[in-house]
């Protein structure tokens, strides 16, 4: 009982231990059906990929046409680009699934090959971020980077 006659109604540490981890359970599954959603979508990096339009489309096969060509270099590099950025979106929400997880079994008690595949993205991620940064800046940023002000604190496995 409380001074004022009342009875405490905050659960034990443990029950909040517990609704933690259900909330943590709830949100991996979320991401895992966000992550099967967006690989079936029309924005899923397979189908991005298969999007493509050919050269030709742009003026024919007739004589050289240096805007077309322009043209279809600019829709060529925006289309890899496009492509790029939903393999990576996937891969992000997959890396969130895989470190929901480890949060919930504990980092210590992920099985190897999620731990390396989580590596794997985390790896495939910073590599893009790089060449992103070269690509605004057209140099690497003053901690030897491309722009990525990320560090790996945090994320040990």
């Amino acid at each position: 009982m409380l001074e004022d006659g009342y009875r405490s109604s905050a659960p034990p540490a443990g029950a909040d231990l517990k609704r933690g981890l259900e909330a943590l359970k709830q949100f991996r599954r979320r991401i895992d059906t966000l992550l099967t959603e967006f690989e079936g979508s029309d924005g899923g990096s397979s189908r991005v990929g298969r999007q493509k339009v050919a050269r030709a489309s742009f003026s024919g096969s007739g004589a050289p046409f240096p805007e077309a060509d322009g043209l279809y270099a600019q829709y060529d590099q925006v289309h890899e680009r496009l492509t790029s950025l939903s393999k990576m979106l996937g891969d992000q929400i997959e890396a969130m699934s895989i470190a929901v997880h480890g949060a919930d079994v504990g980092f210590d008690n992920l099985e190897d090959d999620l731990r390396q595949r989580f590596w794997a993205i985390q790896t495939s991620v910073r590599r893009d971020q790089d060449i992103v940064g070269t690509e605004r800046t057209g140099e690497p940023d003053a901690q030897g980077g491309h722009g990525s002000d990320k560090s790996d604190s945090g994320w040990k496995l």
